[in-house]
């Protein structure tokens, strides 16, 4: 993992924004399987000031490796939660009266409850929908001297599709309130760009922060390739070849015999699997460096293993580094690749390796 790279992002990101607005780092699901903790200090260092997690489990997981900065919980908690959140000092998001009535009393331990009203513009999950009772739980939240009101925010559904309707709909209705509620209630925190809103629309969506995640780690928000946005991805993933088999012609491998040569050739052995991260849909679906060259990946993947075909002739021995996710050479492979491959979607690549990938952060850059 390139932490270099998760702070130049942030640099970048920084560069973009307009009127002041601030960087918000989201790092929730650890840190889109970067690393929380890691990727949360190297946004610190290139400019983020605000954190976002999604559950209150997560702000406590970062306060216990020592990071202070302000944190936004976003989601959904329960009564415990919000307790813990608090305890944690960590902005919590309302979008009820009966969340705002149960929001506890300061007392030992727990911060005054810093509450961001959520407005479902278009999105659809959590939020209220009316405008009036946004401006209702702005009031009730105000007027409440156990409570502090900082932040009015929304999200974005379609902010990664470029050119569609409804993303430009949500802004307006949600910028439709903003003017009202700032005059009201002066030193409101308004934010609502997630990492494609940011790069989407500059002069409309930043407002007084954005709240991005996967541009940080440097993964296209728009599925394609982040170079061109001024992007470095932060994530390799590695593995090495550990054995090099000779296959005749009719010979299969792995689970099923999905492959099987159709020329004398040799295989190469790697030991990762679908128990690291590598998703079985990735079966005769992918490729692999090895040697500054690329593999096609043959066979069934497996729990433990995958399979690659190295041709007929090959210098490949066991032991050489194996790259699935990053560059080797003049090649390399992106996770918006493998994403495609799949059918998905770059970020759920990267949050569904497992805790037995090893992961390494050197200062890269």
């Amino acid at each position: 993992m390139d932490l270099g790279a998760v702070e130049r992002n942030c640099r970048r990101l920084r560069e973009l924004l307009t009127d002041g607005a601030e960087l918000c780092a989201v790092v929730k699901a650890d840190g889109y399987g970067h690393g929380a903790a890691q990727c949360a200090r190297a946004a610190l260092a290139g400019g983020a000031s605000w954190l976002a997690v999604a559950t209150a489990a997560e702000a406590a997981w970062l306060r216990l490796r020592g990071i202070d900065a302000r944190i936004l919980v976003m989601g959904a908690l329960t009564p415990t939660e919000v307790h813990m959140a608090l305890r944690e000092d960590a902005d919590v998001v309302a979008w009820t009266h009966e969340f705002v009535a149960a929001l506890p009393d300061r007392r030992a331990g727990l911060t005054l409850p810093r509450v961001h009203v959520k407005y479902d513009t278009g999105m659809g999950r959590l939020g209220t929908r009316d405008p009036d009772e946004v401006r209702e739980l702005c009031r009730q939240i105000a007027e409440d001297p156990r409570l502090e009101l900082s932040g009015l925010m929304t999200h974005f559904a379609t902010a990664d599709e470029r050119g569609d309707e409804h993303f430009p709909a949500q802004l307006r209705r949600f910028t439709d309130l903003v003017d009202e509620l700032r005059a009201a209630h002066p030193g409101l925190l308004i934010h609502a760009a997630n990492s494609a809103g940011t790069f989407r629309d500059a002069t409309a969506a930043h407002f007084h922060m954005v709240r991005c995640g996967v541009a940080i780690y440097g993964l296209d928000p728009f599925g394609a390739d982040p170079e061109p946005l001024g992007l470095t991805p932060a994530l390799s993933l590695e593995s090495y070849v550990a054995a090099v088999k000779r296959f005749e012609k009719g010979d299969g491998v792995g689970y099923g015999q999905t492959w099987r040569a159709g020329a004398p050739t040799c295989v190469g052995v790697l030991p990762i699997g679908y128990g690291d991260g590598w998703r079985r849909s990735l079966s005769n679906n992918a490729r692999v460096l090895v040697r500054d060259r690329s593999h096609p990946l043959v066979g069934t993947v497996s729990m433990d293993n995958i399979t690659i075909d190295l041709g007929p002739e090959t210098d490949v021995v066991p032991g050489d580094r194996a790259v699935l996710i990053g560059r080797q050479g003049g090649e390399r492979i992106l996770a918006e690749e493998v994403a495609a491959r799949l059918g998905t979607i770059n970020y759920e690549v990267t949050c569904g390796l497992t805790g037995r990938v090893l992961r390494a952060y050197p200062r890269e850059g």
